[in-house]
């Protein structure tokens, strides 16, 4: 069986600057795949180019075994079937927690006004948060805020979740919540790429840890041997500061 997500030679830079390098990484159905990396080793940006939200140099993606990256693809129509959630929030603060999750439906793909509706609905008792549907942003934790962003990914039905740092944003007292919301997840079968420094999840949750430097994977494996053994210094060298800042 082909991989749901293919990534061939991957390149993209920004002026001289190289931040993924003949990047190649596939992605199984109902797996979740953890990257870890240094600041600056191209997580983010892999994800963002996953999402179209950057073009891409050179190389190819494909998601379920169609070209993404091809310029003549529907952008939006692609993004409608990837949900990716940031470190940031992103909710629109002068809309109730329903409208933020509507929106893109309703105006982006042109879904009716109250299928969307009962949509996130649907989605928001997933999360745990039907009840706050009428209220805004500015009224919710920090945790229920990226609750809200992880159901305004998942209305739309997506076959892949993107997660680029969730938790970096909150303080320590709220990670869990949204850590057990990915944890839930996977017990669905949804298929995630989640770039994260929470190797206590990675352990518990991924089938697949990618170590990223300079921009390619240097080092890929089941969690307990990336994390209790890797073979590369460089990841050896990266642990050594998780472990020192008491994060692993």
């Amino acid at each position: 069986m082909s991989a749901l997500l293919g990534i061939e030679n991957l390149r993209k830079s920004y002026g001289r600057s190289v931040v993924l390098r003949d990047f190649s990484l596939d992605v199984d159905e109902h797996d979740v795949v953890v990257l870890i990396g240094a600041s600056g080793s191209g997580k983010s940006t892999l994800l963002r180019c996953i999402d179209l939200l950057e073009t891409v140099d050179d190389g190819v993606i494909e998601l379920q075994g169609r070209d993404i990256t091809d310029p003549r693809v529907n952008a939006d129509e692609v993004r409608s079937r990837i949900g990716i959630v940031f470190q940031s929030f992103n909710l629109f603060p002068h809309l109730t927690v329903l409208d933020n999750i509507t929106l893109a439906p309703r105006k982006v793909h042109g879904v009716p006004a109250e299928l969307a509706r009962e949509r996130a609905l649907v989605t928001l008792e997933r999360v745990g948060l039907k009840d706050r549907a009428d209220a805004y942003p500015d009224h919710l934790s920090g945790g229920q805020q990226q609750r809200v962003a992880i159901a305004r990914s998942l209305v739309n039905d997506p076959v892949l979740m993107l997660f680029d740092e969730v938790t970096s944003a909150l303080d320590p007292e709220l990670v869990g919540e949204v850590l057990a919301m990915l944890r839930d997840l996977k017990s669905e079968g949804m298929t995630m790429l989640v770039a994260t420094h929470e190797m206590g999840f990675a352990r518990q949750v991924a089938d697949h840890v990618c170590f990223l430097d300079g921009g390619r994977v240097l080092e890929r494996g089941a969690p307990e041997q990336v994390l209790g053994e890797p073979t590369q210094d460089r990841t050896r060298q990266f642990l050594r500061r998780i472990i020192e800042a008491g994060r692993l």
